[in-house]
């Protein structure tokens, strides 16, 4: 999947909302499924890690600045998706960690 194309339909799928909160809740959940395409078992080089975290750090990017442009229309959807995938993203990081970590070894 190529990351850009993945992450410029998230903005596509907001336009459909109808209040602000959907729009950012929308938001949110095109990131959830850029991250639910990155397959950490996969990771089986330096470039594939690298570019796991890239993914995983532009996610959170993208988060914050969400969070940060509906500053005032942070419902409790709102904030609950973002944590949720702050989270997941915390988790992945630890995962693809192990493999830098001496974990696996890679080529």
């Amino acid at each position: 999947m190529d990351t850009f194309s993945a992450f410029s339909s998230i903005d596509y799928q907001s336009i459909q909302a109808n209040t602000p909160a959907e729009t950012a809740v929308k938001r949110l959940n095109g990131i959830g499924e850029v991250l639910s395409g990155l397959d950490i078992p996969a990771i089986h080089s330096q470039d594939d890690m690298a570019r796991a975290l890239w993914t995983l750090d532009a996610a959170d990017k993208c988060i914050r600045m969400i969070l940060t442009e509906f500053r005032t229309e942070r419902t409790k959807d709102v904030v609950r998706e973002a944590k949720r995938l702050i989270d997941l993203i915390e988790a992945a990081r630890d995962e693809v960690s192990c493999y830098r970590d001496g974990g696996r070894v890679l080529s």
